[in-house]
């Protein structure tokens, strides 16, 4: 392997499933050595980790790295949003961390939004109205059904900030990961005194917000990792910000990411407020912002289709009339938290190829639904023709490819470069050692590079009868299971 041209930083992707690290050659964005270790997750309404688990798994994706991590100058964590991290006097956890796709919060986010001036009120202090994901409504179920466990927290956590804080010992955030908390307010860029008052949560157990390009802090003595002392550590941020960071994303470039969840969103000069709640008004790592939607079942929703149908993922076929809402763990776009899986228009020659189609065409659709307020029809940077970046674990799958395609009648553009999320961590790091802007660092190592897939004539029907179902079963969907 050549020898790198420039300083190396690290860039980590502390995942839902798994954390990925990369060594990367700032000078080229070679990528220099990878590791990459798994978490556990429970199933069911309560999703589940023990943050030690993610560190654990981040020393053994550096031990796989090797030498060059012991070479970095700096480091930078992109992690999952929204998850609940709470900590005793000793910064051990409380209890495991509650995830973002864990819905059992949803009575509290509507209790929330009906207790402090409706969804107007949200939309416009924090950029979001909360849904059951956000960590506000999260620590609001912790407050009522484990009380104790409130009690003995003395610092509350986002789960990439969890990771920063043991590598430098100091309690830091950022802006892009905090506007997902449901208590940073985005018009004043601060914690919202009068919303975490209502939630009884002490602003003094919340970590300092780092501005961008500022340094979190450095290595510290007392760590398990190959870095050396004094290795300056970025503030990090969300998965999220931290994948527009490896894009190199300029405003108005629309982005669909097809992972455990998800997500279409584009960087905005403009603070975002949806009072819908359907377009949750993040900030991004640079200093714009990042309006998004986010559906909780994506890939592995239409991979437990395959398998249920004992067919592989790729295995589809066309065919009219068969309609599948994968709602399989509750959906968050459109906001149906109690909902399940929904199949309509099955008939005697409706074959797995078809049902298995029908469970792609229903994952896009939502996220297509709200891909246009996304972008915002009055925003000057967005154009209609432009491809969708088509990032994530679904990007490289056919189907996946062709269902975007189909019923969004753009071109697609899907990136060679992987590990988007650990890549835009990386240009976090290597912008604090040469001043650049991170976005800058990832457009001159060239990212976004890929092949573009032609648009194709948008399926106008598919997209009608999947939105007709989606109305008319509403009732059913939003009723609550009887397991519960």
């Amino acid at each position: 392997m050549p020898a790198a041209e420039g300083p190396l930083v690290v860039g980590v992707d502390t995942s839902t499933q798994s954390t990925k690290a990369l060594v990367v050659d700032v000078a080229t964005g070679r990528v220099v050595a990878s590791g990459q270790a798994p978490h556990t997750v429970t199933s069911g309404a309560g999703r589940e980790s023990d943050p030690r688990q993610w560190w654990d798994a981040l020393c053994e994706a550096l031990r796989q790295c090797g030498e060059p991590a012991h070479e970095a100058a700096a480091v930078s964590i992109g992690g999952q949003q929204h998850g609940l991290v709470t900590l005793d006097a000793q910064g051990e956890p409380v209890r495991p961390a509650l995830l973002w796709n864990d819905v059992r919060s949803a009575p509290q986010g509507r209790r929330l939004i009906e207790e402090l001036g409706g969804a107007k009120f949200w939309a416009e202090r924090t950029g979001s109205v909360p849904a059951a994901s956000f960590t506000v409504t999260k620590w609001a179920w912790l407050a009522e059904h484990e009380p104790e466990a409130v009690r003995a927290t003395k610092a509350v956590r986002l789960p990439h900030d969890y990771l920063t804080e043991r590598l430098t010992g100091e309690g830091t955030t950022d802006r892009g990961d905090a506007s997902g908390t449901g208590w940073w307010a985005s018009g004043t860029e601060a914690y919202d005194e009068e919303i975490l008052a209502h939630v009884g949560l002490d602003p003094a157990l919340l970590p300092r917000v780092v501005r961008p390009g500022e340094v979190a802090g450095t290595v510290r003595d007392s760590h398990d990792l190959p870095f050396s002392k004094g290795t300056l550590v970025a503030c990090g941020t969300g998965d999220n910000a931290a994948a527009a960071l490896g894009l190199g994303v300029r405003p108005g470039t629309p982005v669909m990411s097809l992972g455990t969840s998800g997500t279409v969103y584009a960087v905005s000069r403009h603070r975002p407020a949806d009072p819908s709640g359907t377009v949750a008004g993040f900030a991004d790592a640079r200093g714009d912002w990042l309006p998004l939607a986010c559906t909780l079942n994506c890939t592995l929703a239409v991979d437990r289709v395959a398998s249920l149908l004992g067919l592989d993922r790729e295995a589809v076929e066309p065919g009219p009339g068969v309609t599948l809402l994968p709602f399989l763990d509750g959906e968050r776009t459109p906001n149906l938290p109690r909902s399940s899986g929904l199949l309509h228009g099955l008939r005697h020659d409706t074959t797995g190829g078809q049902l298995l189609q029908a469970a792609y065409d229903g994952a896009v659709h939502s996220l297509l639904g709200a891909l246009d307020l996304v972008l915002g029809e009055d925003d000057e940077d967005t154009d209609p023709s432009a491809p969708l970046l088509l990032i994530g674990g679904g990007a490289r799958g056919t189907a996946w490819q062709q269902t975007v395609r189909r019923l969004s009648g753009r071109p697609v553009q899907v990136p060679e470069a992987r590990e988007l999320v650990a890549l835009g961590a990386a240009a976090q790091a290597a912008g604090l050692l040469t001043g650049e802007d991170p976005a800058a660092v990832a457009r001159r190592w060239d990212t976004a590079a890929g092949p573009v897939l032609e648009a194709v004539e948008r399926d106008e029907e598919t997209l009608a009868r999947i939105a007709g179902v989606l109305s008319d079963a509403a009732p059913l969907l939003e009723r609550t299971p009887d397991t519960e």
